[in-house]
């Protein structure tokens, strides 16, 4: 077992197996034949369906739950039949003053969003689970709720939370600097106000659950749709009090997560809970509408910005207040103030601001909790700086991407500590902004721009947005946030079988990322042996070392270096069986393409595992029994490496309709090291059409009383084939001085920007009409109604 942490910069070998390879992704194969298994896919002796009743009010104080006369024993649950055997959670953060509310796994005396899990009713099936659900009598005294914002923060507002003197979950405020000094220096200083919508993760797959209890090994095995197997079964082993080694939990083939799946819910623990006492499996799977309604949510910010600047366009400090709307309930493990704390330590960005000072305001509503989404607040704090540049240089005269390079951190200053403390490792921010102008064709589109006939009834627009993204946190960086969780850390071990064949196991799990394709690179390059004959295995608490799971981009980077430890351990001991058997010093040995070979003799892996594990008096005593090797990693610098891009957009602004469409996308990023090329691109192209959603069609609408309308897909709109542009991608990719291989997360960056740089281009399309765009999604009819108040038309 080895420790292993930072390694020196790696340069990619292009090698036709190892990093860098343009592989196709083996995990695809049981995709295509309709072999991979979902959990919706598994059926147990004897399982049974759940449906959960939910709440219909936002708000309100529950007074009964009463199941129909004719329910058979053991098929509706109620908190009092829960009883002590489910503990609520209390996702308590560290920051001072933060209150939180326990969530109840079924709600007692009170519901606080629409969706609220009430009662669990099961059936053999879930069509007869659901019509039974449809017959539970529950009564609730409406209370008034709390749907946006601004009511959360009246003077005298109603509460969420009877308990607490307000609404507020957690305020920060922090300053660095001298910003009245520099406040007072500026040439220029602007306020602008910003807001991003609330929106779901949306997953291709939903949430879903199965528990049963195997009396034969004493334990509760739970298959769960999730992102982190081992956390999960940590967090239902302290709630449920089961021991750990009691607990097993399987993540099967998960459809996508993008955060939704990272969080501990009370449907899990209910159905787990009630699966301890019962005699047979139970199986959730949510719906559609069910996870519109009651899965966490993301966003929902508003952001004022403040930037003082010199008159050559010089940024001399930024001021920022930030409001999140953070639901009902503090999720765990992340908790309420997630969001709205990162967001202020990423609106300083890429750019070289030493005068910063914010205050984040965490609010409770009445909605469903906030969680984790892909970028975690980085499209919003995005969106906040990035428009604010924009709307520096109109002030200025001058050209926004000009006026980015002007103010980025540049090469020499590498690594950079920025004003809120975060380490960029490496990079060229201003190389990024240059390569993406070219890619765009700036020159061409502003000549077009410049040839609009006036009469025109569409304007052309060119936007740009930049960022840093903090990926693969570390220890430290996980205490500073103040969660009741500290990850930084992933294990792997690499075992050589008798048939000469690789096996990696990790904690982390495969969401659609080509992560079992880019691991087994990770030990092909070592070995230098085909990926696709390296087996991963993940998802899986009782067959793989625990680790942390798959989140902020860090899989790539964590498990990716914990799979290079344990296979350079490995190898080094091969190496030294292959001398013995081979009668060669250690040191001439190489690995090539399934053999270990020397100047004049060579020896395949097979038949020195065949030799090793099942002819052991033939190996030297010498050397220790077993191949194979766990590793634990942790990158030395906690702080997380720093992803960086420049997006940029064109699009096109129908004056009679609002309607925006988006004529060509490129970026330019640089995650270090490139794994795959084919992989890393796939991920850039799928975040940027999540966040061409997040920029013009996606959000959760409540009405006045808390009520969500969005609860279908025709309710809620996910970008499509035609709202999605070809795409041009380019790679800078300058290692990270701080992580094995040199790797950076790529998993959120495209995702990110689309926001801002739609928006920019937005903007830049209206400039002629002093339209200001604040809001996103920027829909037909939000564009439409700020052009006619403008006084643009009739």
């Amino acid at each position: 077992m080895t420790d292993a942490r930072s390694a020196r910069p790696y340069v990619a070998s292009r090698s036709q197996y190892g990093i860098g390879a343009a592989r196709l992704r083996v995990e695809d194969a049981r995709h295509l034949r309709g072999q991979a298994r979902f959990l919706a896919d598994i059926a147990l002796p004897g399982m049974r369906d759940a449906v959960f009743v939910r709440s219909p009010v936002a708000h309100g104080r529950l007074l009964d739950v009463r199941p129909p006369s004719d329910t058979p024993s053991g098929a509706c649950w109620t908190a009092a039949d829960l009883g002590a055997s489910a503990r609520p959670v209390a996702a308590t953060g560290a920051l001072p003053g933060f209150r939180a509310a326990a969530y109840p796994p079924l709600a007692t005396d009170t519901v606080r969003y629409v969706g609220e899990p009430i009662a669990m009713v099961l059936g053999d099936d879930r069509a007869a689970a659901a019509d039974l659900a449809d017959r539970v009598d529950v009564r609730i005294e409406a209370l008034p709720a709390v749907s946006d914002l601004d009511q959360a923060l009246a003077e005298r507002p109603a509460l969420v939370h009877e308990s607490w003197p307000d609404n507020v979950y957690v305020r920060v405020a922090r300053s660095f600097g001298d910003v009245e000094a520099a406040a007072r220096a500026a040439d220029v200083s602007i306020t602008r106000e910003y807001r991003i919508a609330r929106q779901s993760c949306a997953p291709l797959e939903c949430r879903g659950v199965i528990a049963h209890y195997d009396p034969g090994m004493d334990q509760l095995v739970v298959y769960s749709a999730t992102q982190f197997p081992h956390v999960l079964r940590d967090a239902l082993a302290e709630r449920l009090e089961p021991e750990v080694r009691r607990l097993r939990v399987i993540a099967p083939d998960v459809g996508g997560g993008f955060g939704a799946k990272v969080s501990l819910y009370p449907e899990e623990l209910a159905i787990a809970a009630a699966a301890l006492r019962c005699g047979h499996p139970i199986r959730w799977v949510e719906s559609r509408r069910e996870h519109l309604v009651a899965a966490t949510q993301a966003h929902g910010h508003r952001i004022r910005v403040t930037a003082h600047a010199s008159a050559s366009g010089a940024i001399l400090a930024v001021e920022a207040e930030i409001v999140a709307d953070a639901g009902a309930y503090s999720i765990w493990p992340w908790t309420a103030s997630m969001d709205a704390t990162m967001a202020a330590a990423m609106i300083p960005g890429p750019y070289r601001i030493r005068d910063y000072r914010f205050t984040s305001t965490t609010v409770a509503t009445n909605k469903a909790p906030l969680g984790p989404y892909r970028g975690v607040s980085r499209p919003v704090a995005c969106f906040a700086i990035e428009r604010t540049v924009d709307e520096l240089a109109r002030r200025l005269g001058a050209e926004p991407y000009d006026l980015r390079v002007r103010n980025m951190v540049r090469p020499e200053q590498m690594p950079y500590t920025s004003v809120a403390g975060r380490v960029y490792d490496s990079g060229d921010y201003p190389e990024a902004v240059r390569q993406a102008v070219k890619l765009i064709g700036h020159n061409a589109w502003r000549c077009r721009q410049r040839q609009t006939d006036p009469g025109e009834r569409t304007r052309i627009g060119i936007g740009y947005a930049a960022f840093t993204e903090q990926t693969a946190h570390g220890v430290a960086e996980w205490v500073n946030r103040g969660i009741p969780v500290t990850f930084g850390t992933e294990s792997a071990r690499v075992v050589l079988d008798a048939t000469g064949r690789l096996t990696v196991a990790c904690g982390i799990k495969e969401l659609g990322q080509g992560l079992e394709t880019c691991l087994a690179q990770v030990v092909g390059e070592v070995f230098d042996v085909d990926p696709g004959a390296v087996a991963v295995v993940q998802g899986d608490t009782a067959l793989t070392p625990r680790g942390d799971g798959t989140f902020s981009s860090r899989s790539i980077v964590m498990a990716g270096g914990a799979a290079h430890g344990a296979a350079t351990t490995l190898a080094a001991k091969v190496r030294r069986a292959a001398a013995a058997l081979l009668d060669r010093p250690a040191d001439e040995l190489r690995f090539a393409d399934g053999r270990i070979a020397g100047s004049d003799a060579s020896i395949t892996l097979r038949e020195l595992a065949r030799t090793f594990l099942l002819r052991p008096e033939r190996v030297p005593a010498e050397i220790e029994p077993g191949l194979e090797a766990t590793c634990h990693y942790r990158p030395d610098v906690q702080t997380g490496a720093f992803t960086y891009a420049t997006h940029a957009a064109v699009v096109e602004v129908d004056l009679d309709t609002g309607l925006v469409r988006v004529l060509d996308y490129a970026v330019a990023e640089d995650c270090g090291t490139v794994v795959n090329p084919l992989i890393v691109d796939d991920q850039i192209v799928g975040g940027v059409a999540q966040g061409i959603g997040t920029a013009l069609l996606e959000e959760l609408v409540y009405d006045g009383d808390g009520r969500p309308r969005a609860t279908s897909l025709t309710d809620y709109f996910l970008p499509g084939v035609s709202d999605v542009p070809r795409i041009r991608v380019h790679h800078l990719e300058t290692p990270s001085p701080h992580t094995v291989h040199g790797v950076k997360g790529v998993g959120e960056s495209g995702a990110i920007a689309p926001p801002a740089a739609i928006a920019n281009a937005v903007s830049d399309a209206l400039a002629a009409f002093d339209v200001f765009i604040g809001e996103v999604p920027l829909t037909p009819a939000r564009v439409w109604t700020a052009l006619r108040g403008a006084g643009n038309g009739p």
